[in-house]
């Protein structure tokens, strides 16, 4: 039977893959995103596993807002690596830290 520490040391080791995947990954905006999606899936199943052991509601609807924000997230991020891939065509991060606003 899956308790709830199954569903926390999950959501654990897919947080650290996110965190270890901005850490080392520093060079592609791609593979920024997706270590970013990870983190925000990672709190998604911890928030699912506490709410199902509460038998509350609550955390399934911050669930739903939580991925809102991941695909607004996306939407936004993609669209400026997009433009930033057009003018500079690279998607290395070192070409963009000369970028003035």
């Amino acid at each position: 039977m899956i308790v709830l520490e199954h569903y926390i040391v999950l959501s654990s080791l897919i947080f650290m893959i996110g965190m270890m995947g901005l850490v080392l990954n520093r060079n592609n905006l791609i593979g920024i995103l997706m270590c970013m999606e990870l983190m925000l899936l990672a709190v998604n199943i911890q928030l699912i596993a506490a709410d199902r052991y509460l038998g509350s509601l609550d955390g399934q609807i911050a669930v739903f807002f939580i991925l809102a924000v991941a695909a607004a997230e996306a939407v936004i991020g993609l669209a400026i690596f997009i433009i930033l891939y057009q003018r500079h065509r690279s998607i290395k991060t070192e070409v963009f830290s000369q970028l003035r606003g």
